[in-house]
């Protein structure tokens, strides 16, 4: 029953994903019907950019650059000034500085981090206009780079990569605004409040006040989800029953987590003329997703023989259950969401071992919206590269020769990931304001600080229960990582799209490596198991690997 209920949500997920993709292409591809094209047209005037004006590389990430910088500056005006700002019917006060930045990195980068717990210290108005516009922008900047990484590969030579502010708006306008609005008013139908009143306070059985936190909870929860943001309304995130109240919206918003990012490769196929080059990325992401997910449900459903009571429900909600919980850790960890529904920290250690692999390999199985897709092309360029060592060719993939000036740039992406884990990770277990955040002792200890800058780094968000994510050194350092998780893999991978969209197309010969095929998805995917291991085994087993050496041997942290 479970593998049959596990098969009818994938099966659900991938035709969703496969009818927004053909959506997708006509939204990047300009085919829209005409009346959309006027409202678009329309908007880009006011803006200011022009539809035919495209860009190189260097200005395309200029541009992401810059947004996403004044987008920043914004969002930490609005936080650190809250309390004197209107739609606040708490008088919430002002965010502290160092508190203040690491929130605002946080929304800019699509990474989402609380350090803060929503319904307690942000106003109405930092919530929507602050939060969820950056749900918004920030999605769309990784849609918008994806696409345009996208068109270096398939374009013809010379073109240029297109035009964000263009692929930034159609992002948001054709793709995010229409379907969040749908799961929002699904969302508010199963319970989430959606009001500008403040909260509530209520009398309890036993007579005691209770005071009842509410608010625009339903707009966000919708645009948290389908950006893979994951920040919640409220602190607790969806384990909450305010943001996910029933076994529908827990469903809703599970496809909604992975529904662009698997879409996004359906939509690489149609970009490049041939389908069966998204169909082969796809089967490597969704082997790698299915063999984590089998991993933490067998360990979540079996439990802890130790304890001997079935199922290990500690920290997760029963209207859940292991089943669903386990679909959403695996799920909100792969997809770069960050979102929980249940307490990550209460999860068997290696329950913990797949989610951090998940971050820990760049987000690319199946990602953040768009940002998934472009890491996952920055394995394609090793395997590539790999697979032409082997037959002593020279790597090609869809008719461009990969050469040293892209694999050096893939490189230096992937190595983003290790310093931002490994380097910042070795730091915070040295310093002792960095150790006061670790709630537990031995492995499980290093976990909390292995989960929290894999986090960071993967742009993912979720944290271990303990974890002290508030005090002024994480909030520092983390926003540091996610800065360096964010930007560090959008300039190289545009960079390597500048590069290959310069380049001739050859056509294929009797000689060239099929990128369609089993054969590659079997590359591809060694090719991210294997540079995972070599990067990041050996913390592992001093973590994870440990701690679930030691619970065999009747021991606990």
């Amino acid at each position: 029953m479970t593998l049959l209920a596990y098969a009818v949500y994938f099966a659900v997920l991938v035709g969703l994903a496969w009818a927004l993709a053909a959506w997708m292409a006509r939204v990047y591809t300009r085919t829209l019907p005409a009346p959309l094209l006027r409202v678009e047209g329309a908007l880009l005037q006011l803006c200011g950019a022009a539809p035919d004006r495209s860009m190189g590389w260097t200005a395309y990430a200029l541009a992401v650059l810059a947004f996403n910088a004044v987008g920043f500056l914004l969002l930490y005006a609005i936080l650190r000034a809250q309390g004197a700002l209107a739609l606040n019917p708490d008088g919430i006060g002002g965010m502290a500085p160092d508190l203040a930045f690491n929130t605002a990195v946080s929304f800019v980068t699509n990474t989402n981090w609380q350090a803060y717990s929503g319904e307690a210290q942000l106003s109405y108005l930092s919530q929507m206009a602050g939060l969820t516009v950056q749900n918004f922008v920030s999605a769309g900047t990784g849609m918008a780079v994806a696409v345009a990484v996208i068109r270096g590969f398939v374009a013809a030579k010379g073109s240029a990569l297109g035009n964000f502010w263009v692929d930034l708006t159609r992002s948001v306008l054709w793709v995010l605004l229409p379907i969040s609005i749908i799961l929002a008013l699904f969302l508010a139908w199963q319970g989430v409040p959606q009001t500008l009143q403040g909260a509530v306070t209520a009398t309890g059985v036993e007579g005691q006040e209770q005071i009842i936190a509410r608010g625009p909870a339903a707009a966000q929860i919708a645009i948290k989800q389908l950006g893979t943001n994951g920040g919640g309304f409220f602190g607790v995130n969806s384990a909450h029953p305010f943001e996910n109240p029933t076994i529908a919206s827990n469903l809703a918003q599970s496809l909604a987590i992975l529904l662009i990012p698997v879409a996004f490769c359906f939509l690489f196929g149609r970009m490049a003329g041939d389908r069966r080059q998204g169909r082969a990325i796809f089967a490597a992401m969704a082997v790698m997703f299915l063999a984590g997910l089998a991993v933490i449900h067998a360990y979540e459903v079996t439990g802890n023989p130790a304890i001997g009571i079935g199922a290990n429900m500690e920290g997760k909600e029963q209207r859940f259950g292991a089943m669903l919980s386990s679909l959403w850790a695996a799920s909100t960890t792969a997809a770069s969401n960050g979102s929980v529904n249940a307490m990550h920290d209460s999860f068997m250690p290696l329950s913990g071992l797949v989610m951090l692999i998940n971050m820990a390999v760049g987000e690319v199985i199946f990602g953040g919206v768009g940002a998934g897709f472009y890491g996952i092309l920055l394995y394609v360029v090793l395997a590539v590269f790999l697979a032409g060592l082997m037959v002593g060719r020279t790597p090609e993939y869809l008719g461009r020769k990969i050469e040293g000036r892209e694999v050096t740039l893939a490189v230096l992406a992937f190595l983003s990931m290790p310093l931002g884990i490994l380097v910042g990770g070795a730091i915070a277990a040295t310093v002792p304001a960095a150790l006061a955040s670790v709630q537990d002792s031995g492995p499980h200890g290093l976990s909390e600080i292995l989960y929290a800058y894999s986090s960071a780094t993967g742009n993912n968000g979720s944290a271990f229960g303990g974890w002290g994510a508030a005090l002024p050194w994480q909030t520092t350092a983390l926003g540091i990582v996610m800065l360096l998780g964010r930007y560090a893999i959008i300039v190289p991978l545009l960079a390597i799209a500048g590069s290959m969209v310069r380049k001739p197309q050859a056509p294929v010969t009797s000689g060239t490596f099929p990128t369609h095929g089993p054969l590659f998805v079997i590359l591809l995917i060694l090719t991210v198991v294997i540079l995972g291991a070599l990067t990041f085994f050996p913390v592992l087993a001093l973590g994870p690997i440990a701690e679930e050496t030691a619970r065999l041997a009747g021991q606990s942290f």
